[in-house]
């Protein structure tokens, strides 16, 4: 992948964190949803690639655009898989609430795991606490673990959870331990992005949520030297066909970073839409003004850039007319 990819992707995350964010504490999700996808499915028209959504909105008869086997960009070298949550967090942004994001990743063809809209159990954490964590140890020694490899005592520990009727045994297990929890209605690629950066507050993130999500997190903390792993949780017969059909025979493997990111290269970018601990969210200056804050990293290279930008909308001829 060339470089100079980095810096177009995310152009596309930018876009649709400028559309979405305008229907922030409307109480409109699919709104804002379909104006996060129109956005970036325009954006990434211009770029110089051959794409293949292998994470997106759905399956072609579920999804318009951005959905799983559409392809993407100019049709020109290189060939990648493409993942992708325009918006990350669609409750979020019609509640006004934290830490919503429009996210991408891209790697090179087949190194992304094509993962089914399912559940998966999940464990996050950042670089001093890679290889140190397992699914299979117990709350506990995971929590121990990550104390031990961040300099914290357990008590100093922030581990973040889904807040769920399915998760009420991991959360008593986890203040059991003595750590503290913060829990989130939405937003858990934010949450395992959060475990890499210090200045969040975040060390750990627990719990079951979307597979697809899950790839996309292990995208950013494999280029941040991160460490995530993931068990998918089929319902039922037919879920486990599903991911027979997307390619995952053995159902119950737990996968690790380099199962669901393959390759030594991936891009990940992502673009705050409401304010959280790691990005800022859009923020309107005048009527023709926005400004966007992201993150785009590189694995191959470990380059991290945070991108202020401040965007005229009047010379942006793919953004439609205010709504008013």
């Amino acid at each position: 992948m060339e470089r100079e990819l980095a810096l177009e992707i995310v152009r596309v995350t930018e876009m649709a964190a400028l559309e979405c964010a305008r229907w922030m504490g409307r109480g409109r999700k699919n709104e804002a949803d379909a104006a996060a996808t129109n956005a970036m499915r325009a954006m990434f028209d211009t770029i110089q690639m051959d794409g293949t959504v292998v994470i997106g909105e759905g399956e072609m008869d579920e999804a318009p655009m951005l959905y799983i086997g559409e392809r993407l960009g100019t049709g020109t070298p290189p060939e990648l898989d493409v993942a992708v949550d325009p918006l990350e967090g669609t409750n979020i942004v019609a509640k006004g609430q934290w830490n919503a994001m429009a996210v991408v990743a891209v790697a090179p063809k087949g190194t992304l795991l094509h993962a089914p809209d399912m559940y998966m159990d999940k464990i996050a954490v950042g670089p001093r606490a890679r290889g140190k964590v397992h699914l299979d140890a117990s709350v506990k020694e995971n929590l121990n673990a990550v104390a031990k490899a961040t300099n914290k005592d357990i008590s100093d520990v922030v581990v973040v959870i889904m807040d769920r009727p399915r998760h009420e045994k991991l959360i008593e297990e986890v203040r059991d331990a003595g750590a503290r929890i913060k829990l989130i209605q939405d937003g858990d690629v934010a949450a395992a992005l959060n475990t890499a950066f210090e200045g969040t507050g975040v060390d750990m993130l627990l719990g079951m949520g979307g597979a697809p999500e899950g790839v996309l997190a292990a995208a950013a903390l494999k280029c941040l030297g991160g460490d995530f792993m993931g068990r998918l949780m089929p319902e039922n017969k037919e879920q486990e066909e599903r991911c027979h059909k997307m390619g995952v025979h053995d159902v119950r493997k737990t996968l690790m970073l380099d199962d669901l990111v393959s390759g030594d290269d991936a891009i990940f970018a992502a673009s705050g839409v409401t304010d959280g601990e790691l990005l800022r969210g859009v923020r309107f200056l005048t009527r023709d003004r926005a400004s966007t804050h992201s993150v785009v990293m590189r694995a191959r290279t470990g380059t991290v850039r945070f991108i202020d930008a401040v965007h005229d909308l009047s010379r942006k001829p793919i953004f439609p007319t205010i709504h008013h």
